[in-house]
């Protein structure tokens, strides 16, 4: 799926009332415009409703005249298009049409039962006895033993490599343990299952990462089904995170705060809850409101430092961030308008992440390069992005593109830059090449 490019059109009334903050705040445009890091000539522009204010802009308008969200606003993104909900349901053979992207251009296509248990670790069916019957108690434990050390791979691997080379085999995989489940003990189904969840959310994620939202959630709504034949319900409220993560690309901060917030129930486990509350943090910032940001973030330190959960099962979300709030507090601050404490509160928390994280150093980085850009460090921005550019390339992440995207568009604003200039050749190509 292309993304569409929303094109900003000019606004009379956001330059009206962007002129009347900046005469109320007694600021002169030269001075605004050396708070913003834009030039004098474009805030004119804008003040007389002639060119259009782009949504960094109006964030960085907002941050500097104290409007608490009200010129975001005014500029806000037409709501996208989101995804239909999948119906929630148990799972049968009909409904489990693998997908799959052999050339992982995002286009995805059918994958057949017959192909799908051919690939990979599905030859682990033949486990079974004789090939029919139940499988022996053992033989169910160990296939649930080794899954549980071949996710650990696959999530190390997601770290370095685009999502087409994993999707096969993770796909084979959850087919081969819900396969697995029917012909085992009740407890070692439940086990089956669980884990089977966490393998079709992981996939729903890399899917994302292709840049295909609908099939995304396809699979996130797959991880809840197979939760839910388990005997888990939590699964659903992470699902609505997930949902969540789609809108805050979408730069929709209304529906991203309402899932989020869908997912503060009590009844589920305080890891869903404190990512949630980060989900929330993010909508909130993306509205300008550095308030209720602040408090959501509050609130999921405190939720994500409870370690009763004392299951085995995989980690739910990202386990490559050493202190995810205060990485999630960086990511805000960008979008509060406030680019040079994201840049430095990004500059700490990368510093603690694990260079072999390739895909969450590419991630974090080049929204830090973003903030410094944002804050006229036009070329430490240079050097913090050429050195991501391999990186880039290695994972193809359609939700990194988008970030990279703005980048470019804010280092075009400095064509003098020799640092510009040598960089933007193949940053135009990884913008235009990493996504479909």
């Amino acid at each position: 799926m292309v993304m569409e490019v929303l094109v900003p059109q000019p606004s009379t009334a956001y330059g009206e009332e962007l002129r009347k903050r900046r005469l109320d705040a007694g600021l002169s445009l030269t001075a605004l415009s050396s708070a913003v890091h834009y030039s004098k000539a474009q805030l004119s522009k804008v003040e007389r409703g002639i060119k259009a204010p782009s949504r960094d802009l109006a964030r960085l308008c907002d941050a500097a005249l104290r409007a608490g969200g009200a010129l975001i606003t005014l500029v806000a993104a037409p709501a996208a298009a989101i995804p239909q909900e999948p119906a929630p349901g148990g799972i049968d053979e009909e409904e489990w049409t693998m997908q799959l992207s052999p050339d992982g251009s995002g286009s995805f296509e059918p994958m057949g039962r017959r192909q799908v248990v051919g690939v990979g670790a599905a030859s682990l069916l033949r486990w079974r006895t004789g090939g029919q019957g139940p499988v022996p108690s053992a033989t169910g434990v160990g296939m649930l033993a080794a899954s549980r050390d071949l996710f650990a791979h696959y999530r190390q691997l997601g770290q370095s490599v685009e999502p087409s080379f994993l999707l096969p085999g993770l796909i084979a995989q959850t087919h081969t343990l819900r396969e697995l489940s029917a012909h085992v003990d009740s407890r070692t189904r439940r086990e089956l299952l669980a884990l089977g969840s966490r393998y079709a959310e992981y996939i729903g994620w890399l899917v994302q990462e292709t840049g295909d939202d609908a099939a995304a959630l396809w699979w996130t709504q797959r991880a809840v089904d197979l939760a839910a034949a388990g005997g888990d319900r939590a699964l659903a409220g992470y699902a609505l995170v997930r949902r969540a993560l789609v809108t805050l690309y979408q730069d929709d901060a209304e529906q991203t705060i309402a899932l989020a917030q869908r997912a503060r129930s009590g009844a589920l486990p305080s890891r869903i809850r404190g990512l949630a509350a980060q989900r929330e943090a993010q909508g909130h910032a993306l509205a300008g409101d550095h308030g209720a940001c602040q408090a959501a973030l509050d609130r999921a330190r405190e939720l994500l430092a409870d370690r009763s959960d004392t299951s085995d099962a995989p980690v739910i979300g990202s386990m490559h961030l050493p202190d995810s709030v205060s990485m999630v507090q960086g990511w805000c601050l960008y979008d509060l308008g406030r680019p040079r404490q994201a840049a430095e509160a990004l500059d700490r928390q990368l510093a603690q992440v694990s260079p072999h994280a390739m895909r969450t150093q590419v991630r974090y980085g080049v929204r830090r390069a973003l903030a410094y850009a944002a804050d006229g460090e036009i070329d430490h921005a240079c050097a913090l992005t050429a050195a991501l550019l391999d990186g880039v390339a290695a994972v193809r992440s359609a939700t990194v593109t988008i970030d990279l995207r703005r980048l470019a568009r804010v280092l075009a604003r400095h064509p003098q830059h020799a640092s510009v200039r040598q960089l933007s050749p193949r940053l135009a190509t990884l913008c235009r090449s990493t996504t479909s």
